[in-house]
């Protein structure tokens, strides 16, 4: 990743929840949206994790997995909608593995470039002016 893309993509400040159950990817996560000024919050591996962080978190948004050991993840996502919290699903398996309710939801496909998490949580959470 070069410097240039960082230096004019900021989420300083930006408190990101990451439910994701595969730890390498997780760290991943993390990683790049540390060095874009995020703080982040988790990892969160099962939908309980998540749930508890979400209670107990002022958060941003949140990058959503698309499933959390094979399980679905609608109650996430219906908690999030409901509590009007910004997510974007990161998923390896497309648009059909995800709740049909939160169609509208952006998608991240695995895998991804470092610059693709960045602008999904630009989007997601637009800057403070």
């Amino acid at each position: 990743m070069n410097g240039n893309a960082m230096n004019k993509k900021s989420l300083h400040g930006r408190r990101i929840l990451i439910v994701e159950d595969e730890p390498l990817i997780a760290l991943e996560l993390a990683t790049i949206l540390e060095a874009a000024g995020a703080e982040v919050v988790g990892p969160a591996g099962t939908s309980e994790e998540a749930l508890r962080f979400i209670e107990e978190n002022a958060l941003d948004g949140v990058l959503l997995d698309g499933n959390l050991k094979g399980k679905p993840v609608d109650d996430i996502a219906a908690v999030l909608a409901d509590r009007k919290v910004p997510f974007v699903f990161v998923s390896g398996y497309g648009r059909d593995s995800l709740p049909a309710t939160f169609e509208k939801v952006p998608l991240l496909g695995k895998p991804f470039h470092p610059d693709q998490l960045i602008d999904a949580a630009m989007q997601m959470i637009p800057p403070v002016h």
